[in-house]
Order: structure tokens, then C-alpha cells, then sequence
């Protein structure tokens, strides 16, 4: 077992812990472009990993309260089929060919855009659409939204293991905006533990999970995202934003060029 994976589940797990930023943003790219890993395995290696990590979250946010299980039940129903279909679209294009896995790089590139995008504007979002509450969905077009909203996270987080964090919680933000932001996280985490699971095991059936760089992974980043989060109210949030930011912009660019 490699220690430079045990090290490096660790720094991402620390991050993690300080940002609250899921950890597919940070560890599929740093497997591609650190490691030379197949884009296709690092994100089968990243979702079973995120699979792992976010069931202890979801137990917490349940035990709070914090967790809106209808909210989840609509976003499975369009994100679980999703990725079933999606991982039925790997296997026949054949996941582990060069033209697939240049796709999967810079569909990585995108996701991580997204998420620098969601990082950054999300307070506004949030302002801008309480600000507008004759915009807000209500009954069945907001359930129909959010069922549509969970079938394109399905799809990227299946491609890319990248959208269950900041990009599903600003779709939350979106439409559901007078939950709070600890309701936002738990809904978010508790949804994102059947989809990483379900796209887990569509990258297992595709042979996509390295099992040994796995377990370093998770050995590194309990740790990693305890000690994160012990010290992460002691660092001013915008630096943490800001970067944060710039890191997940470099490392998108670096995936694209």
C-alpha cells in the first residue's frame, strides 16, 4: 500500500474538512494528473470511496435532524436510473478506450468549473433567489425540477464523480431556498450516498475500482477530514473560498490542456 496515497487521501481529506467541498473535486483530478491514472478508474476508485465517507455524514445529519427525506426520494428517483443507464453507456463505448477517457478528463474539467462556479456565487444565488419569492417553484413543477435536477447529477457524478457536493447543494440552494444551510448539507449528503453507491458498483461491474488505492485513500482521509474540520473555524472562510478556488480552476485547466 502506498504510503504518497495514504498521504495524499490525507491533504484531501483535510481539505474536505476545512471546505466542506465533496472530495471527488479534489481526488479524481489529483489521481489523473499526479498519478497517471486511467480517468475511468479514478473516478470508479473516487466514487467508492465517496460511497464509504459519506454514510457516517448521513447517520450525523439524521441524528440532528437535518435531513429532508422527500427532498431525497425525488432526487433518487432521477439520479438513480441515471447512473444505471450512464454506467450501461461506459461499458458499450467501451469506458477504458482513449477517446472515453479523454471525454471523462474533460468532463472532469467541467465538473470542477462547476464547482468553482457554485464555491463562488452561491451566497449570491441564495440572496438573489429568496429576494424573488414569485419565482420560486411550489407542488408538482418543483417536484418535476427536482427529479430533472437528480437525473443530471446522476449523470455527471456516473461520468465524472464530481456533482454530489457543491454542485448539488447550490441546485438545493435553487430550489429549495428556505432550507437552512445545515439542511442543505444533510439532504445533499444523504441523497449523494445511494447515487456514489449505485455508480460504484457500475464502475466494480465495469472494472474500474482499484481496491488497493482505495483502501489507502480512506485510511488517509478519516484522519484528514477529523483534524479538518477541528480547525477549520479558526481559518476565515472567504480565504478558504477564494482558495480553494484558484486551486480547482488551475488543477481544471491543467486537466483540459
Amino acid at each position: 500500500m502506498s504510503v504518497t496515497y495514504i498521504v495524499s487521501g490525507f491533504a484531501v481529506g483535510l481539505l474536505v474538512g476545512l471546505t466542506g467541498v465533496g472530495g471527488g473535486s479534489l481526488m479524481t483530478p489529483l489521481l489523473t494528473l499526479l498519478f497517471g491514472v486511467h480517468p475511468t478508474v479514478a473516478v470508479g476508485t473516487d466514487l467508492a470511496f465517496a460511497s464509504a465517507t459519506k454514510v457516517a455524514g448521513t447517520f450525523a445529519h439524521r441524528y440532528k435532524g437535518n435531513v429532508h427525506w422527500d427532498i431525497v426520494r425525488n432526487l433518487c428517483i432521477g439520479a438513480l436510473p441515471a447512473a444505471v443507464l450512464t454506467a450501461i453507456g461506459l461499458k458499450y463505448f467501451g469506458g477504458f478506450g482513449d477517446e472515453i477517457g479523454q471525454i471523462i478528463r474533460y468532463s472532469i474539467a467541467g465538473s470542477v468549473m462547476l464547482t468553482v462556479i457554485a464555491l463562488i456565487f452561491r451566497r449570491h444565488i441564495q440572496s438573489w433567489v429568496n429576494a424573488r419569492p414569485e419565482r420560486q417553484l411550489h407542488g408538482g413543477k418543483l417536484t418535476a425540477a427536482t427529479i430533472i435536477s437528480g437525473s443530471i447529477l446522476g449523470t455527471l457524478v456516473t461520468i465524472s464523480s464530481i456533482g454530489a457536493g457543491a454542485i448539488g447543494a447550490t441546485i438545493l440552494v435553487l430550489l429549495y431556498p428556505r432550507l437552512s444551510p445545515a439542511e442543505i448539507a444533510g439532504t445533499d449528503i444523504a441523497y449523494a450516498v445511494p447515487l456514489t453507491a449505485i455508480a460504484a458498483l457500475g464502475h466494480w461491474w465495469l472494472g474500474s475500482i482499484n481496491w488497493e488505492l482505495l483502501m489507502a485513500l480512506l485510511l488517509g482521509s478519516i484522519p484528514g477530514i477529523t483534524l479538518g474540520s477541528l480547525v477549520s473555524r479558526a481559518i476565515p472562510e472567504k480565504f478558504l473560498r477564494v482558495l480553494l478556488a484558484s486551486v480547482l480552476t488551475t488543477v481544471a485547466v491543467k486537466l483540459v490542456y
